[in-house]
C-alpha cells in the first residue's frame, strides 16, 4: 500500500535515536532540540525528500559515528547540526518573514505564585494549552513559608498601603479559614458518609464542597500555579502582549519566562525584545490601550441593573442556516442554493436534518459536526469572578472582560447563611470594599483589583457558535461543577430555548442538567466507585 523508503544498517541505526520507527510512513521525531525540529520540518516544506532522508542529508552531524558508538549512546544533541538548524530557522522565520515556522516547536513552562489577575493575562492566548491551579483541592489557609498565599504587588509594596495591605489581607485569609473549616463539619452532617465511601472520595468531595462555599472570600491576589504548554509562536504572542501590561507583576513574569524559555527554545524568541521588532509591538498595544482609557474616561455613564445572563444577539435564521451548513458537505450545491432549498423545507423536515446531524449521542463527548458553527450567540453576564475564572477557560469563543471591582456588588452562597455566617461575610465584603477604595485612591484602579474578593461580581461578555454551546453548557452543568457557573450555563440554555427560540438546537442539547445538588461531586464520585469495583475484583 505504502512505498518503502530502503535504509542500510548504519542509516537505520542512526535514525532509530531520533524518530520512533523507519519504516511506517507514520512517524514521531524524539531525542531533537525544538529548533532542530523546527527547521526541519521548515525545510521539508520546500524539499522532494522524505523526512527521515532530509535529516540524514542535511541535519545529521556526525557520519563518522560508528553504529557501535552510536548503541554504546552517544549525546544525541552532539549528533545533529545545531548551528545549521538555527542558520535555516533564523532565515525562514526572521529573514524572511515565514511565522508559521515558529508553530512547529514548542515548551512546557510552569508560572507559579502568580495572582489571578496574572493568570488571566497569561491564559488570554487561544492557541496554548493551560492548566491552572483549582480552589477546591486545598485549603488556602495553608501558608506558603511565612505567609498567606497572596502576592503582594510590587506598586503596593513600595507604596504608603504596604503595611495596611498585609494586615487586611491576613485578616481576609482569617476569615476564610475560619468559615471553610465551618463548612467541613456542616457538610459532613448534611451528607454522612455511606458504607461504601472510601475515606479519599469523601473527604475530597466534602473540601471540595467546602472550599467552593468559601472561595469568594480570596482576594485576587491570591497565588495560583499554571503549566502551560505552547507553541514558539504563542509563546511570542503571549510575552509580547504582557510586555506591554500596565501591572509590573505581568511584566515581571513575561521577564522570567522570556530568560527560561530561551534556555529551550532560543530561536523561537529572537524578536521578543528587539526594539523595532517586539518592542515596536508591545508599544503599540500599549497606545491603544491608554487611548481607550482616555476615550472610556469621557463616558459619564453610570451601569444599569441588569440579570446575571443577557442574551444580547442571536441569529433568527440559526436553524435554517445551520440545516443548510449540516447538508452542504452531502451535495454538490452551493450555499446560497441549499439555504434556498431548506428555507422551502417545513418545519419537520428542518427539525429532521438537524436531528439526523446531531445524530443518537451516547454521551457529551460525541458532538455535532462544524455546521453548527455556522450560527451563533452573544452574552452580557454579570457573575461573580470565581465562576468568570472557570469560564474563561472556554478560550476558542471571543470572549472579553472589565477590570475587577465592587461596584457590580457580590453573591452570596446559600450556605454561608446556613452555616450564621451571613453577618461575617457581609463584613468582609464591606471591608474590602472600603479597601478597594483606599487602594484605588492610591494606585488606581488596575492595582485595586487585587484586593476584591472572588465573590464580587465581573461584568463579562462571551460569544460563541453553537458548537461550542453543545460543548460548554453541557460541560459546565455537570453535577459536580460549582453551583454558581452551573447556574450561569443553565440560564444560557434556557435563553437560548425561549428567548432565540432555536428548539431544535437547544432540545440537542441533551446533557445540559437543569437538576441542582447539594453535594454533586460526592455522588458522581459514588457512581465512578461503583464503576471501578468490578473491574478491581
Amino acid at each position: 500500500m505504502f512505498a518503502s523508503e530502503i535504509f542500510n544498517t548504519e542509516e537505520t541505526a542512526i535514525l532509530s535515536r531520533f524518530f520512533t520507527n523507519v519504516d511506517s510512513p507514520v512517524f514521531a521525531l524524539i531525542n531533537l532540540p525544538e529548533v532542530v525540529k523546527g527547521a526541519l520540518f521548515a525545510r521539508y516544506s520546500r524539499s522532494p525528500k522524505t523526512l527521515r532522508r532530509l535529516f540524514l542529508d542535511e541535519f545529521y552531524n556526525q557520519p563518522e559515528v560508528a553504529v557501535e558508538q552510536l548503541a554504546e549512546g552517544s549525546n544525541d544533541a552532539a549528533l545533529v547540526s545545531l548551528k545549521r538548524a538555527e542558520g535555516l530557522f533564523d532565515r525562514v522565520f526572521f529573514q524572511y518573514g515565514d511565522d508559521s515556522v515558529a508553530q512547529l516547536g514548542g515548551a512546557h513552562i510552569a508560572c507559579e505564585q502568580a495572582s489571578n489577575i496574572l493568570t488571566k493575562v497569561l491564559e488570554w492566548g487561544r492557541l496554548a494549552a493551560y492548566l491552572e491551579q483549582s480552589t477546591r483541592y486545598m485549603f488556602y489557609d495553608q501558608k506558603l513559608g511565612d505567609r498567606y498565599r497572596y502576592i503582594a504587588p510590587p506598586e503596593v509594596e513600595a507604596g504608603p498601603l504596604a503595611d495596611d495591605y498585609a494586615k487586611t489581607m491576613d485578616w481576609l485569609f482569617d476569615e476564610y479559614s475560619a468559615l471553610v473549616h465551618t463548612c467541613v463539619p456542616f457538610f459532613e452532617e448534611q451528607s454522612p458518609k455511606q458504607d461504601g465511601d472510601s475515606n479519599f472520595i469523601y473527604k475530597s468531595s466534602i473540601r471540595a464542597r467546602a472550599c467552593d462555599a468559601a472561595r469568594g472570600l480570596l482576594p485576587a491576589a491570591t497565588f495560583s500555579n499554571v503549566g502551560i504548554f505552547a507553541s514558539g509562536q504563542a509563546f511570542e504572542s503571549m510575552l509580547i502582549r504582557m510586555n506591554s501590561h500596565p501591572l509590573e507583576e505581568a511584566r515581571a513574569c513575561a521577564r522570567m519566562m522570556l530568560e527560561e524559555l530561551r534556555k529551550v527554545i532560543p530561536s523561537f524568541l529572537k524578536r521578543v525584545d528587539l526594539p523595532d521588532r517586539g518592542g515596536a509591538w508591545s508599544n503599540y498595544f500599549q497606545e491603544n490601550h491608554d487611548a481607550m482609557e482616555r476615550i472610556a474616561a469621557r463616558i459619564k455613564v453610570e451601569p444599569q441593573s441588569a440579570d446575571e445572563v443577557t442574551l444580547v444577539e442571536w441569529d433568527p435564521d440559526a436553524e435554517d442556516k445551520i440545516a443548510a451548513a449540516a447538508l452542504y458537505a452531502h451535495t454538490d450545491l452551493t450555499d446560497i442554493q441549499l439555504q434556498g432549498v431548506v428555507k422551502n423545507m417545513s418545519d419537520d423536515d428542518k427539525a429532521e436534518v438537524i436531528r439526523s446531524y446531531v445524530g443518537d449521542r451516547q454521551n457529551r463527548r460525541h458532538k455535532p459536526g462544524r455546521g453548527m458553527e455556522r450560527s451563533y450567540y452573544r452574552f452580557d453576564i454579570l457573575s461573580d469572578f470565581g465562576s468568570f475564572r472557570d469560564l474563561q477557560r472556554h478560550r476558542m469563543m471571543t470572549l472579553d472582560w472589565q477590570r475587577l471591582g465592587v461596584k457590580h456588588g457580590y453573591s452570596t452562597p446559600p450556605v454561608v447563611e446556613e452555616v450564621g455566617w451571613t453577618q461575617r461575610w457581609d463584613d468582609a465584603m464591606g471591608r474590602m470594599t472600603e479597601f478597594h477604595e483606599s487602594v484605588n485612591s492610591q494606585h488606581g484602579p488596575d492595582i485595586a483589583q487585587y484586593v476584591v474578593p472572588f465573590g464580587f461580581r465581573l461584568r463579562y461578555s462571551m460569544q460563541f457558535n453553537v458548537r461550542e454551546a453543545f460543548h460548554m453548557l453541557e460541560l459546565r452543568t455537570t453535577e459536580q461543577g460549582h453551583p454558581d457557573y452551573r447556574r450561569v450555563c443553565q440560564r444560557m440554555h434556557t435563553l437560548i430555548l425561549e428567548k432565540a427560540g432555536h428548539r431544535a438546537l437547544a432540545n440537542a442539547m441533551s446533557y445540559i442538567d437543569h437538576n441542582s445538588y447539594d453535594l454533586g461531586r460526592l455522588e458522581s464520585e459514588r457512581r465512578a466507585e461503583k464503576r471501578r469495583k468490578p473491574n478491581a475484583e
